[in-house]
Order: structure tokens, then C-alpha cells, then sequence
């Protein structure tokens, strides 16, 4: 594996048990994902299209250490995410974040914003609550919204200042690859645009690589620079946005 390229899929077979049919009869297996490979680069941002159900959702889960594979390899970092220690597991998990669909389900709204921010944070040892609370507060800035946010509540926010707040709360560990699963498909269209332009203002700043995963081919064509399309758990295409975009296969 060369060194630029941060995050492998190799592979990956991922199956669930369905409910028997009769009583005698052996449980099906639906394969959600169906020796899926791919690669992501430092900086690099890469776009996976498909329809509902097609497993871009599990391959999310998959690839941030959620779901083991029943076959295939996930690295991150030269290191196989299912095959190393727990202890290594979380240590890897600070440069790898992920940014789910529903900013309101995604955040507690028993805890303040500060707290859910700085969840990600307690895999850091040593982090004197001072210097917890003055990260949370430039991560807040750096997703255009305030320092004095940190002491309000969920239900306080709008969709899509939400979306910041689950970005400020992926990006406070500075990780190097953030897993966005539909990351503005609940979010009006004109919070779309806003949203999207934000994360590749921070992907610049910050050398992110994304992997983007949605079903709107409009958002991927807007912030990615490869695209897979995904089709009943397989990568089917593989280009350049333009080529996948301008003449697909």
C-alpha cells in the first residue's frame, strides 16, 4: 500500500441473516455488500452514489469499525481496523470521524452542544478541561458559529446549523478521514449549497479527505473528486467526477 493512500477497502463481503421462511427451513443471507474495493487518498475527496438499500450505508458502518466484514480487510493507516487491539482500535478512531444524516438524531438533546462536541475528545488522554472548552470553542468558529453556542441546547439550532455542530463535533479530534452518510439530505435545499461549501472550506484548511456517501448526484458532483457507483453491494463504476458525471459507463 503506498503511503498517500490513508484508508483500503479490500474486499469487503458484509452479510445479514434474514427471518426464516417455515420453521425448517435455513435462514437466507442478504449480501449488503458484495466484494466491495476501494481507496482514499490524503486530501481526497470521494464520492459514493446509489439508490436506497444498496448498501452504501453499511459500507459507511463497515469502514468507520462498526460492523466487521465476513470477508475483506478495511486499513486505515496501514493498519487493519479488524485485526489490531481494541486499545489500537480507539487510538485510530481520533483520525477517523464520521457525520451521520440527522443532525437532531446524531446529538443528545439532554446535553449542552460544548458537551456532545467534546465527546470525541475523551479518547484523548491529559486534556485539562480548560483546554477542552477553548477547543470546542474556536471548532464552533470554525464552522461559523459561535464560541458562546457551546452552553446551548439541540433543539435551539436550526437543520442546518445542526449539520455544523455534528461537523465541529467530527473535526474536533483533527482526524484525517471523515465518513459523511448523507450528510444534507434532510437539510433544505438553499442549507444544502451552505453546508457543502463549508466542508470543503474545511477540508482545504485542514488536508480532510472525505468519503461522501449520498443518492443526490448533485451534492457528490459538487464536492468530489473521484465517484463510485454503488449498485446491490457492488462498486460498478469508478472515475473521475467528470468522467463518471460527463460520460458514464
Amino acid at each position: 500500500m503506498e503511503d498517500k493512500e490513508l484508508l483500503v477497502a479490500e474486499g469487503v463481503v458484509r452479510e445479514y441473516l434474514l427471518p426464516r421462511q417455515s420453521l425448517l427451513s435455513s435462514r437466507p443471507k442478504m449480501r449488503a455488500l458484495d466484494g466491495v474495493s476501494l481507496t482514499l487518498g490524503k486530501g481526497e475527496s470521494f464520492g459514493i452514489v446509489g439508490e436506497s438499500g444498496c448498501g452504501k450505508s453499511t459500507l459507511a458502518r463497515t469502514i468507520m469499525g462498526l460492523e466487521p466484514p465476513q470477508k475483506g480487510r478495511i486499513l486505515f493507516q496501514g493498519e487493519d481496523l479488524y485485526a489490531i487491539s481494541s486499545e489500537k482500535l480507539k487510538s485510530l478512531r481520533r483520525g477517523m470521524q464520521m457525520v451521520f444524516q440527522d443532525p437532531y438524531g446524531s446529538l443528545n438533546p439532554r446535553h449542552t452542544i460544548g458537551r456532545s462536541i467534546a465527546e470525541p475528545l475523551s479518547l484523548q488522554e491529559n486534556q485539562t478541561a480548560e483546554e477542552t472548552s477553548t477547543l470546542v470553542g474556536e471548532t464552533l468558529e470554525e464552522v461559523g458559529l459561535e464560541a458562546s453556542d457551546a452552553s446551548k441546547y439541540p433543539h435551539e439550532f436550526s437543520g442546518g446549523q445542526r449539520q455544523r455542530i455534528a461537523l465541529a463535533r467530527a473535526l474536533i479530534t483533527r482526524p484525517a478521514v471523515i465518513v459523511a452518510d448523507e450528510p444534507v439530505s434532510a437539510l433544505d435545499v438553499s442549507v444544502q449549497a451552505q453546508v457543502l461549501n463549508l466542508m470543503l472550506d474545511l477540508r482545504e484548511r485542514h488536508q480532510l479527505a472525505y468519503l461522501f456517501i449520498s443518492h443526490d448526484l448533485g451534492a457528490v458532483e459538487h464536492i468530489a473528486d473521484r465517484v463510485a457507483i454503488m449498485y446491490l453491494g457492488r462498486l460498478v463504476e469508478i472515475g473521475t467526477a467528470d468522467e463518471v458525471f460527463d460520460n458514464p459507463r
